[in-house]
């Protein structure tokens, strides 16, 4: 496995590890304009894991194209 997919594939875990870590968000303080913690906590994941995707896929695509001798895929 190359660097770049070791990368890759920690973008993609990263949001699995933090929505089922549980006891690292399962609380109510601190609320975020009366939105308990437990709830903004989850909705932050959201734009996190699409830009953690994104990254995972650029690069991906990258080292692929690389690979292939710089033939657009």
């Amino acid at each position: 496995m190359t660097p770049t997919r070791v990368v890759a594939a920690l973008c993609l875990i990263a949001p699995f590890v933090g929505m089922l870590w549980v006891g690292s968000y399962g609380k109510v303080e601190p609320t975020l304009i009366g939105i308990p913690f437990f709830y903004w906590y989850q909705m932050l994941w959201v734009p996190i894991s699409a830009v953690l995707t994104s990254v995972a896929y650029v690069l991906v695509r990258r080292e692929r194209r690389e690979r292939k001798g710089g033939d657009s895929a």
